[in-house]
């Protein structure tokens, strides 16, 4: 595979990804009617909690979107990003009480361009002869 298209599917994936997180941080920020109800009364979350989950969903796509931020900042907000959807999943699913909605499964969805981004960021970098780690 060559640089160009493995830049090409980065971007495309990267910003897709970053896109569906920022997507779902605007309701987490502005505090909406919905986003209350889900969190607070569905999944009893207090609700100063939704807000640091939106900014923490809008930092990390804002950080991933960023060519030439540092590598281990990048790393963390993949982290972060994956952590949240993973989160957001169990607490869908045990908050059911075995009445899973298949939309909490779904959003593991969400996850397939995060991880192809990912994937494809770790290939730019090797393709570009970046080293993430240097040997002792």
């Amino acid at each position: 595979m060559t640089l160009k298209t493995i830049n090409i599917l980065y971007w495309v994936f990267t910003i897709l990804f970053a896109g569906l997180m920022i997507f779902s941080a605007i309701p987490n920020i502005m505090l909406d009617e919905t986003t209350m109800e889900i969190f607070v009364k569905g999944l009893g979350y207090p609700a100063y909690f939704i807000q640091l989950l939106g900014i923490g969903k809008a930092l990390g796509s804002i950080a991933i979107l960023i060519p030439g931020l540092n590598k281990t900042v990048k790393e963390w907000a993949y982290a972060g990003l994956f952590f949240d959807l993973i989160g957001a999943t169990y607490s869908g699913i045990a908050a059911s009480k075995g009445n899973v909605d298949p939309a909490m499964v779904g959003m593991l969805i969400w996850i397939v361009p995060g991880i192809l981004s990912y994937i494809f960021w770790k290939k730019k970098m090797r393709a570009e002869g970046k080293q993430f780690y240097k040997a002792v």
